[in-house]
């Protein structure tokens, strides 16, 4: 059965254009390709985390609007179960419009996030606190999407011993509170904590948060770590690129997956070469072949 994951933040509907280029304004144009699953962050994680043949929780917004029920319907196609902090919430759900231009894999984004829909440690269903402190989770994902709600996880995490990853996309107000529970900071060449403003500032950062193992992704460039005193680096494999969206996320979600069993360097470099692996195809999820999980939901 693998491992057993909990992914903590964002849930959208993303639909996704391949175009040839971005529309100019007032202008219509007509996609080459089209696609809809589930995204944030943490919910692509999941599902990479899955696919690798783990047991993959997703703990985030959703409610009962009719949109949710695509999300719901990828999901369970690729064996994530969900844990839902506001069930009855009639609102939509976060959506994202996702253009991606043909032949550079560059991608255009609008998205809403989860700031309008804000939960707090009370919204946390009872069970999410039993499985982390019976053991019945191996790691821990947070995205900052729901900021209070990952302090609190990645807190009592920490104290069962499980390993706490962040996804740091972009510096988000609350951060440093979640940082301070962190085992794990794999953060992109955007994330600028307040005063910093070149990598190596970056890197002083997350060390006086005293995060034992940091990595800094640049892209198709080498990514930097830091690992107990120890600086190193990890190439990327060169690939023809088709499309860069989700990239981050599908390696955090391959991250986690590996380092349950590698050193930190060789997991790093195994989750760049997922990653890279999903770059050469069109979307988030036709990278991977037909689903295999046949997983038992953890919220079961």
């Amino acid at each position: 059965m693998g491992s057993r994951g909990l992914f903590v933040g964002l849930t959208t509907l993303d639909l996704v254009y391949l175009v040839e280029a971005v529309p100019a304004a007032n202008q219509k144009i007509v996609a080459l390709n089209f696609g809809s699953t589930a995204g944030g962050p943490a919910t692509n994680a999941a599902v990479t985390f899955g696919y690798l043949g783990n047991q993959s929780l997703v703990l985030g917004v959703l409610g009962s609007h009719p949109m949710v029920r695509l999300i719901r319907a990828d999901l369970e196609l690729w064996g994530v179960a969900i844990a839902d902090l506001f069930p009855d919430q009639i609102t939509p759900p976060p959506a994202s419009s996702i253009l991606v231009t043909q032949g550079t894999g560059d991608r255009a984004i609008i998205s809403l996030n989860a700031v309008k829909a804000q939960a707090t440690v009370s919204d946390v269903p009872a069970e999410i606190w039993q499985q982390i402190d019976q053991g019945a989770i191996d790691v821990v994902l947070i995205d900052g999407h729901q900021m209070a709600v990952g302090e609190a996880i990645a807190q009592r995490a920490i104290a069962q011993s499980v390993p706490v990853v962040v996804d740091g996309g972009s510096w988000k107000p609350g951060f440093e509170a979640v940082l301070a529970h962190t085992g794990y900071a794999i953060c992109s060449a955007n994330f600028y904590p307040p005063g910093c403003q070149t990598l190596a500032e970056v890197f002083t950062y997350l060390q006086a948060c005293g995060i034992p193992h940091i990595a800094i992704t640049q892209g198709a460039h080498p990514l930097q770590y830091f690992s107990h005193g120890v600086c190193g680096s990890v190439c990327v494999p060169a690939v023809p690129t088709a499309d860069t969206l989700g990239a981050g996320d599908i390696f955090h979600g391959a991250f986690c997956h590996f380092i349950l069993q590698s050193s930190f360097p060789d997991a790093l470099a195994q989750a760049a070469a997922i990653a890279a692996r999903a770059c050469q195809s069109f979307g988030t999820r036709s990278w991977m072949s037909a689903p295999t999980v046949s997983s038992k939901a953890l919220s079961d």
